[in-house]
């Protein structure tokens, strides 16, 4: 592959956690029609997901340098597509919640270990743009799961799963580079409970489970209570994901001139605003308005934050990396578990207490 390309596997690796995530949420009414349940047993098919995929995170990207990026990160991919088949073939709800948990364990290596590989092949004064890149295709995974599912929603919503066996089966024979370690360089897992670590990783933690989750909430709002079609529903949902693609590569640029923690703190801060908005949708229009921009803000908030992860340990990037990665998705995992039954007395009170947690994960940054 030319030198020019050698990236490239990498960023459409970072496509398939967003896009496997978020491919389910505006299937909701025909997931909850397939499986005969509510929608708030439904929340679990997007928890499902990331809940083993956080926990998993904690030690993931430190296991898979010890065992080399390269077959570890091959392995899981086709993890994915056996677990994405799961999903197509599921009879009921308890088959489809153990095909999201089994990709989400996947993810929890791939993830990591790409953008380890990524840290590897360029400088860190040029980190933050290649970070940048990295995220605006987890922006477009983000945008065209939901439109692509919206679109299997309202025609078959097994088929897109299908699609996502045959991405990871081709993903596989791009692995990053990295073979297992020697013993003498191990990784030890001691320095990811040094306190900047944990600092960086609470901070995380609770901006994802605040502003940075709110796709979910809009999700929910537009089937149920705009009454969009999944497809409109997906479109709406892109809009936050097309500002995320192509805000994330320009703040990538500008983080390795600010520096990744004071970067970090300020668009904490500039999120609590954006996603506040959320809260004066009217319809349609003007709630996709409002997503497009929050969405835009999400991603500068990924990239920051994904910098600071691959960063903070020099000698176990991937470990580094995975454990804030891993706060960040056990906060969006635990979103529809502490948002949904709000949004039933007030939706104006869901986004505003969601939206404010961002200053305090804008505090404990302020703290690393």
């Amino acid at each position: 592959m030319p030198k020019s390309m050698r990236n490239l596997p990498l960023y459409l690796g970072g496509f398939m956690g967003p896009f496997g995530a978020t491919l389910v949420l505006p299937m909701f009414p025909e997931l909850r029609s397939s499986f005969h349940t509510s929608t708030e047993t439904i929340g679990w098919t997007f928890t499902a997901y990331l809940l083993p995929f956080a926990i998993l995170l904690l030690v993931s990207g430190t296991l898979g340098e010890k065992w080399g990026r390269k077959r570890t990160v091959r392995g899981t991919y086709l993890l994915y597509a056996f677990s994405s088949i799961i999903c197509a073939l599921a009879s009921n709800l308890h088959i489809f919640l153990l095909g999201r948990s089994l990709q989400g364990i996947a993810n929890a290596f791939i993830t990591p270990l790409l953008l380890s590989g990524l840290a590897e092949r360029n400088p860190e004064t040029k980190f933050g743009s290649k970070v940048g890149i990295y995220a605006s295709f987890q922006a477009l995974g983000m945008g065209m799961a939901p439109l692509i599912g919206g679109i299997s929603a309202d025609t078959n919503w097994r088929a897109a799963f299908w699609g996502t066996v045959c991405i990871s089966i081709l993903l596989s024979i791009f692995p990053p580079d990295g073979e297992p370690r020697q013993v003498s360089s191990m990784p030890s897992f001691r320095n990811l409970l040094e306190r900047k670590v944990i600092l960086i990783g609470f901070a995380t933690f609770i901006v994802a489970a605040g502003p940075m989750g709110i796709n979910v909430l809009v999700a929910v709002v537009a089937r149920d209570e705009f009454n969009v079609s999944g497809s409109n529903a997906g479109l709406i949902l892109m809009g936050g994901a097309f500002a995320n693609f192509i805000l994330s590569p320009i703040w990538g640029g500008k983080i390795d001139k600010i520096g990744f923690q004071k970067s970090s703190v300020l668009v904490a801060v500039t999120l609590v605003v954006f996603s506040s908005l959320i809260a004066f949708s009217t319809g349609p229009i003007t709630l996709g308005i409002f997503w497009a921009l929050a969405g835009g803000v999400v991603g500068c908030m990924s990239v920051a934050l994904q910098a600071l992860g691959a960063t903070v340990i020099p000698d176990n990037r991937g470990g580094g990396l995975s454990f804030v990665l891993s706060f960040r998705f056990l906060g969006v995992g635990l979103w529809p578990i502490i948002w949904l039954p709000v949004i039933n007395y007030s939706f104006t009170g869901a986004v505003l207490a969601a939206s404010s947690l961002g200053i305090a994960s804008a505090y404990l940054l302020t703290k690393k």
